[in-house]
């Protein structure tokens, strides 16, 4: 066989190359959407907001107008990058005192995955319109016009989302609404099945037609809310009419030569800042892209930074979150010297910065003058809550069981306060100039991803098609946000296919690495998803 041209063994495709826009979202339905509203002169903010738009009717087992929304936008006027944090806001009647009575009325010690107490109010259509009315061209009628006629006409169930689809069934098939919104004759659409969403189709009519307030000062808000006091929740008018997005300065770190973008917390990504700044006191370079040594030091630079995460990462409107101390050289260099390159961590604790003192999809598009957005929506765990408004066409999202029960904490829940978030953009600047907008799905999966892929591209010399494409390393097992237990003996190490075999018998011999992780190191274990 001769070599392969395109890229290394493991790509998948040579890199996609366009003049005047581009899109890359997980459906390409939703590609073509977002390419045909940059046709129709449309800017890459309004290409993005169609493509969300169709995705949360193709992909409602990810997103849809019920969850969150992040975003990164470089503007091509101002040669500047804008972050936008579109998450909700727990409950304001909801008391942690009375949260903790309902989880122990359960039978549980952590709120549930599912159901009423899970909700938070929807932050994706508010999120639209602050993006919209900052970086929109075409009216937002045009921008929502290819879902609502989707959601009416129908469209082809694809393979993957019709098994996710139906593997919902069995944990929210029976919370309120789901049957009635998700569900044909009491099962889910198969592969290539016509599924249409009359209801989402009119909802979006209407906020098409009447704005942000259409869905949180009208009739769909009061909707919404009655229906989830009916079985069992709190959320209320009065918390949808309260809520507004906040515009945000995105932070970075330089990593030999490339400045990679998050936005601060209440989300997760300055842990892939911190998980750079300790990898690179190390020469992954020598080592070689998946070598035991390029294994090794990056769980323990990602043990780490997910010790920080679970104690400092929350809502900064209930406290100060030491960001600038978290993503700091000095600090990364005393949390480097913790790491024995001959003996895998069973414990780490959380450090101790300086102060500063002042289920999800992922979607991208530039458009002809260079404008970027780096987009990242989601419900959490799929659908969501499983609670679905009955006549609006959409579920609820379930991101309010990430907080923590503990009193005392930064993620504690309170009310009127933004849980800690999970799905985070980011993007890549050269020298001052935008380089790469990028993303990727999978809960705590992203921050370590996100770090990946800026070592393939500097340290392995990778094309950023290899670089995605690249065979992933993902460890679980530190300490979470909401304060659930960690794995015992130092975690898990989950490798995609793909790894070398060598590496995967190296770092099995690394003393101190745990009986679990060396039970399930095996060349072609498959990330789990999260």
């Amino acid at each position: 066989m001769a070599d392969r041209i395109t890229g290394r063994e493991f790509a998948t495709r040579s890199e996609v190359i366009a003049r005047h826009g581009m899109a890359a979202t997980s459906q390409p339905l939703a590609t073509q959407i977002a390419l045909d509203v940059l046709k129709e002169g449309g800017s890459a903010v309004d290409a993005a907001i169609a493509a969300n738009a169709a995705l949360g009717l193709m992909e409602p087992t990810g997103n849809g107008i019920g969850g969150d929304l992040f975003a990164i936008v470089w503007d091509a006027k101002t040669q500047k990058l804008y972050g936008l944090n579109a998450s909700g806001r727990s409950p304001g009647k909801l008391t942690l005192e009375e949260l903790r009575r309902r989880v122990k009325e359960e039978g549980s010690k952590n709120i549930p995955k599912y159901g009423p107490l899970t909700i938070s109010v929807p932050g994706c259509v508010d999120g639209w319109f602050e993006l919209h009315e900052r970086f929109g061209k075409l009216p937002m009628k045009n921008v929502l016009q290819p879902a609502i006629d989707s959601a009416r006409e129908g469209f082809p169930v694809s393979e993957l989302i019709a098994h996710y689809w139906d593997r919902s069934i069995d944990t929210i098939g029976e919370e309120p609404g789901f049957a009635e919104t998700f569900l044909t004759e009491g099962r889910a659409p198969v592969k290539g099945e016509i599924f249409r969403n009359v209801a989402l189709a009119n909802t979006l009519e209407k906020i098409a037609l009447g704005g942000r307030d259409a869905f949180y000062k009208g009739e769909i808000a009061r909707t919404a809310s009655r229906f989830v006091r009916k079985h069992g929740g709190y959320l209320s008018s009065k918390d949808f009419a309260k809520h507004e997005s906040e515009w945000v300065h995105p932070v970075s770190t330089d990593y030999r030569g490339l400045t990679l973008w998050e936005l601060p917390p209440n989300g997760q990504g300055i842990a892939a800042l911190q998980i750079l700044n300790i990898l690179e006191g190390f020469d992954l370079r020598k080592a070689g892209f998946g070598s035991a040594d390029h294994l090794h030091y990056f769980v323990e630079a990602k043990k780490l930074a997910f010790e920080d995460r679970a104690k400092f990462y929350a809502d900064p409107a209930f406290g100060k979150v030491p960001v600038e101390g978290l993503i700091s050289k000095k600090y990364a260099a005393k949390r480097r010297a913790l790491i024995d390159p001959e003996q895998a961590a069973d414990r780490v604790k959380a450090g101790r910065p300086a102060l500063d003192e002042g289920d999800t999809i992922y979607l991208t598009v530039a458009d002809k003058d260079r404008n970027m957005v780096s987009l990242i929506q989601s419900n959490y765990r799929g659908f969501g809550s499983g609670l679905c408004p009955i006549g609006l066409g959409f579920c609820l999202q379930s991101r309010g069981e990430l907080f923590d029960l503990k009193s005392g904490r930064a993620n504690t829940y309170a009310p009127g306060k933004r849980p800690f978030h999970t799905i985070i953009p980011a993007f890549i600047t050269k020298e001052g100039k935008p380089y790469i907008s990028f993303g990727v799905m999978g809960g705590g999966t992203q921050p370590q991803a996100h770090a990946q892929i800026v070592m393939n591209l500097v340290d392995f010399d990778m094309n950023l098609q290899e670089a995605g494409d690249a065979p992933r390393l993902i460890h679980s097992g530190s300490s979470q946000p909401t304060g659930s237990k960690r794995e015992k003996g130092g975690g898990t190490v989950h490798l995609e296919s793909g790894c070398p075999f060598e590496s995967v018998r190296g770092i099995e011999r690394v003393p101190g690495i745990g009986p679990r992780t060396r039970e399930k190191l095996e060349p072609f274990l498959k990330v789990d998803s999260e």
